[in-house]
């Protein structure tokens, strides 16, 4: 009889499992089936398992985007990682990453957990912003985290924070100064008039950050509308410098770069932004992968939202 054989076996232990698997018998029923206890029948299948005799595939595109994000969040220590399905023959770096982040932003409303959003800006936002849907949350405050330019009105760090706060029926404060100020203008005599002040403490008191990253391309918005006219790409890279987050540029590691635009930048400043509860960057393509990973050595990223193409590049460029 089945029940005669020794639980220690691996006869056991198949045939158990074909019942539960292969036949779709409930647990209970090949206890009985088997004249064993059902907590054997349990502890069976637990064993099978761990030894491999019993393996479940999952047979789905979805399987490796799953693990795509687990192994992010492992090999980076992200609270998060969000993967989303990349155009592989039609590749647009900017569109799976702004859609993932407005299905993020708006879950997370729903949920009521964030009151200030800090927001910074460029094409991934400008697609997130388009993506997501008309809600009404008047006590939401989006918070805009870096200066502006007089180009690309709607998605520079003006057009972003009110276009934002427009789908969401939130209100909003935009850091109304540029994104650099002139070499040799005090930055600290700038931000001390009132109005800058009150900004700066909202910034302070966020609840979330939501980044995108740049480059040193001339995909970057930054590069092409921001930067002072005296600096160039070339100069930053002889810094060290692999892009910006909020306007500040780093190295590899994420550290600030030795170079005075950085003490011009209008904004948060990198450490103060470290200590927001919860922030979001939104950053895909090749050309992003070494400052996605700087913004994540610095300490900058809790939630990694990407696609499946970036993914890929992030995990060989740190392979063990």
């Amino acid at each position: 009889m089945a029940s005669e054989v020794n639980a220690e076996t691996e006869a056991f232990l198949v045939e158990v499992c074909w019942h539960y698997f292969i036949n779709e018998m409930t647990q209970s029923e090949v206890a009985a089936l088997m004249g064993i206890t059902r907590l054997r029948v349990n502890q069976a299948i637990k064993t099978a398992r761990a030894g491999g005799l019993v393996r479940v595939e999952i047979q789905s595109p979805h399987v490796t985007r799953f693990r795509l994000q687990e192994e992010l969040g492992q090999r980076f220590g992200l609270e998060d990682a969000i993967v989303a399905p990349a155009n592989r023959e039609n590749y647009d770096f900017q569109l799976p990453a702004g859609a993932a982040l407005a299905n993020y932003l708006a879950a997370g409303l729903r949920e009521a957990r964030w009151r200030l959003i800090g927001v910074s800006w460029g094409m991934t936002l400008k697609n997130a912003m388009t993506h997501l849907p008309r809600m009404q949350f008047p006590h939401v405050e989006i918070v805009s985290m870096i200066g502006g330019t007089s180009q690309g009105a709607s998605f520079n760090a003006f057009g972003v924070a009110s276009g934002f706060a427009d789908r969401l029926g939130a209100s909003y404060s935009l850091f109304a100064a540029p994104v650099y100020l002139s070499p040799g203008t005090d930055r600290e005599e700038f931000l001390s008039d009132a109005v800058f002040s009150a900004h700066l403490q909202k910034l302070e008191n966020l609840d979330l950050a939501v980044l995108v990253a740049g480059d040193l391309s001339e995909k970057s918005v930054l590069m092409t509308t921001g930067v002072p006219t005296n600096v160039s790409a070339a100069e930053l890279t002889a810094k060290g410098a692999v892009g910006d987050v909020v306007g500040h540029f780093i190295d590899r590691d994420g550290r600030e770069i030795d170079h005075f635009i950085n003490d011009c930048a209008v904004g948060i400043r990198l450490g103060a932004l470290e200590k927001v509860p919860e922030r979001v960057l939104a950053a895909a393509g090749a050309h992003k992968v070494d400052v996605i990973i700087a913004a994540i050595r610095r300490g900058l990223v809790t939630t990694l939202i990407t696609d499946d193409v970036t993914a890929e590049l992030l995990l060989a460029r740190t392979a063990p």
